[in-house]
């Protein structure tokens, strides 16, 4: 009998189904557009969609809190007071009837591209959060068939929260989707990338995010400022006293990072426009409490010959041309508060060791910045199946408190980890393979690390074999500076622990008793057959 999906399982089918569909229709629609104005147009829609079906169901909540109270929200008297510009506390936008959803699901299809424009400009126009989301002329410029617009709005309208409500970041999800189903150019270094789910809530678990202010110098969709803030309700339930603060090179990625964080109600500064975080920093001068980043991995054409005597690199050296991973680094460091600030950033695994950035590297290690290293297992991300790592920077390895709990001094100690061989949670109904960490391991790696930070831990002994590992610096030193966990963690090789005579004894007897049994049967059938009348030579 074939095991029954759950509840999650079927909402995400079901989501990709819808999607699926989206995409054919533009596929074959005239005048669809790139790759990434396909992309575009769909997420916008995706938005209206979203940002609409919130501020219904915020007049519905109003309605009830008014009946609760008394009130009659048909009243003319009242609809003037409390509808005609509803104020809400939970971040849903009031919309003016030509930016509603239930305006635009009931145009005619001739009309559609029209009036999907008019809601854009009508959302911009009355809040000032939202200008710079959109482009002027989105759907009139793109004039789709009156068939194919609607048949896309009709389908979009089936995508909603209550019947995804699982999901922690909708609206990246949709976005993750066009990156791995719509075109194959849509790659890690060109900063087009969406981290999932787990890897972030084991950030956020990690670093514990859950006051004062969050940076992300490459924030793409904004999803890692989302689901943390969805982490940050579970945890703490509280998000007004997170600050975000975020910025984004490319355009399209900027407006619907706007779009995302508008929509969940975050309040953000994503520095006035889009821009690299290498040649035009939109937060000069900033420190945040928190730094949670995913650069593009190993990223080439980053440099700019005015970057040679960047002060973010002046105490540690300008990082190689070829490649950002250790520009990335001293970027974020740069922008840590110098006496509690924290920082989880994903890298290639090739930064452990690069013969190129030993120097920097070996500042870093010597200035007490790099408090963690956790490799994560391969297959975790839709576009790359390698694997790659979690750098944990702290700039107060000294001790203290620290969201409730007492740490020792952990001055020149790194904690090493190795997930490599976590991929016992694949997932379900992919076009390719891959692992997931669930909420137990997550919780696991973050105790470790925690347990490891806390008084009265030895940090000399601290280890598991083929899991974790706390090395001193010296240790380190004498391994040339290299963060490879596999170079301090011990790894057992099981192949010492077979008795070799034994085994041999075991598989001679089992192919001694396979040769009986092929004679047996060869025996068999000689005897069958000349029973038959058939003889055998």
């Amino acid at each position: 009998m074939a095991k029954r999906k759950t509840k999650k399982e079927e909402e995400k089918l079901k989501l990709d189904t819808v999607l699926l569909a989206c995409r054919d229709i533009l596929r074959k629609a005239r005048n669809s557009g790139t790759f990434f104005e396909k992309r575009d147009l769909m997420l916008t829609l995706v938005f209206l969609r979203f940002i609409g079906e919130k501020f219904e169901d915020g007049i519905k909540k109003l309605r009830e809190e008014l009946k609760s109270r008394g009130y009659d929200p048909d009243d003319e008297n009242i609809r003037a007071a409390f509808f005609d510009d509803p104020t809400f506390t939970d971040g849903t936008y009031y919309l003016k009837p030509e930016a509603r959803w239930s305006k635009i699901i009931s145009t005619p299809p001739s009309e559609l591209n029209v009036a999907l424009d008019t809601a854009l400009h009508s959302l911009a126009a009355n809040d000032e959060r939202l200008k710079g989301c959109f482009v002027e002329g989105t759907f009139t410029s793109r004039n789709l068939d009156p068939n194919d617009i609607k048949k896309i709005v009709d389908k979009v309208n089936e995508i909603s929260h209550k019947n995804f409500g699982e999901e922690k970041d909708l609206i990246g999800r949709v976005y993750e989707y066009f990156l791995t189903e719509f075109a194959v150019n849509a790659s890690k270094e060109d900063g087009e990338f969406y981290t999932p789910h787990d890897v972030v809530q084991l950030i956020a678990e990690m670093i514990q995010p859950f006051d004062g202010t969050i940076y992300d110098p490459c924030c793409g969709s904004g999803g890692m400022f989302v689901q943390s803030a969805k982490l940050i309700e579970e945890k703490k339930g509280d998000i007004s006293r997170i600050n975000i603060y975020g910025q984004e090179k490319e355009s399209a990625t900027y407006r619907l990072a706007k779009m995302n964080l508008t929509l969940y109600g975050l309040s953000h500064n994503l520095g006035g426009g889009c821009d690299s975080s290498f040649t035009n920093d939109l937060h000069a001068g900033l420190y945040f409490d928190y730094i949670m980043a995913n650069p593009p991995f190993n990223l080439k054409l980053w440099y700019d010959k005015n970057l040679e005597h960047d002060a973010r690199w002046a105490d540690y050296g300008t990082p190689p041309e070829s490649n950002a991973n250790y520009a990335w680094i001293l970027h974020i460091l740069s922008h840590l508060k110098p006496s509690r600030g924290v920082a989880g950033f994903l890298l290639a695994n090739g930064a452990l060791g690069d013969s190129d950035t030993v120097e920097i590297r070996k500042k870093l290690i010597q200035n007490d910045k790099v408090e963690a290293i956790v490799v994560l297992p391969r297959e975790l991300f839709f576009a790359t199946d390698i694997s790659v790592t979690l750098w944990i920077l702290n700039q107060n390895k000294k001790g203290g408190d620290y969201h409730g709990r007492k740490l020792r001094n952990r001055e020149h100690e790194i904690l090493f980890v190795d997930l490599r061989t976590w991929t016992e949670n694949p997932v379900k109904d992919e076009k390719k393979k891959k692992v997931r960490l669930i909420t137990e391991q997550i919780e696991k790696v973050a105790d470790i690390y925690h347990a490891w930070q806390s008084e009265g831990v030895d940090g000399k002994s601290y280890a598991v074999p083929e899991l974790y590992r706390s090395v001193g610096i010296d240790e380190i030193e004498q391994n040339g500076w290299s963060l490879v966990p596999s170079k301090y963690i011990e790894f057992i090789d099981h192949d010492l622990e077979i008795d070799f005579p034994a085994e041999m004894s075991r598989i001679q007897q089992e192919m001694r008793e396979l040769l009986a049994q092929e004679k047996q049967t060869q025996k068999m059938l000689a005897d069958a057959f000349r029973g038959i009348g058939y003889g055998i030579d």
